[in-house]
């Protein structure tokens, strides 16, 4: 049977595509859950006035995440954790982690699945992606220190953006910093 999808309907199509469905899936489930009508005459003619609308709902999402994109782009993060003499970490920083850090420096709520997946396990600066779908993909900058340097480093920098801020220099992008973790051993 042919319908029209009045609403998105995973794994068959968006709002506005006639599609070819089983009679009775259309029947016993998109019909009475307001999903699809049949693909009649009258219902052709009111699919252009549902496909302008879906175009104004698509162009509204990119909008939002073009924003989105830019308001994370360049974002800089802070973890302390401990590493071994080489660099290596003992562990790793997680995108759940760095999802929560960036919730705390911009308070964008971003799926940690939505972060890139390279393995962060080394000493210093990561450029990590952000998939958003939009046509841009935002960078976060992630920046890992030993724990035992966290403090001097951090205030290192607190330091630099205060004679920046008096210069009258730009400030850089937001940062946050994840303090070492409470539960790892002290350092000797």
């Amino acid at each position: 049977m042919k319908v029209i999808l009045l609403s998105d309907v995973y794994k068959h199509g968006v709002a506005g595509e006639i599609v070819e469905v089983a009679d009775g899936f259309a029947r016993n489930w998109l019909i009475p859950k307001s999903l699809a009508v049949k693909a009649s005459k009258s219902e052709l003619e009111k699919l252009a006035e549902l496909r302008s609308q879906s175009e104004a709902r698509k162009a509204a999402l990119e909008g939002r995440l073009n924003e989105l994109a830019h308001q994370i782009n360049g974002v800089e993060l802070f973890f302390g954790r401990r590493a071994s003499p080489t660099g290596k970490l003992f562990g790793s920083v997680t995108t759940t982690e760095i999802a929560d850090a960036l919730n705390k420096a911009t308070g964008i709520d971003i799926n940690r699945r939505r972060i890139s997946q390279i393995p962060l396990r080394e000493v210093g600066t990561h450029d990590v992606p952000v998939r958003l779908g939009s046509e841009t993909s935002p960078l976060l900058k992630v920046t890992i220190i030993r724990e035992e340097e966290f403090a001097r480093f951090m205030a290192d920098r607190a330091a630099r953006l205060a004679v920046a801020a008096e210069a009258g220099e730009a400030a850089p992008a937001e940062a946050v910093e994840a303090a070492p973790e409470a539960d790892a051993a002290p350092a000797e």
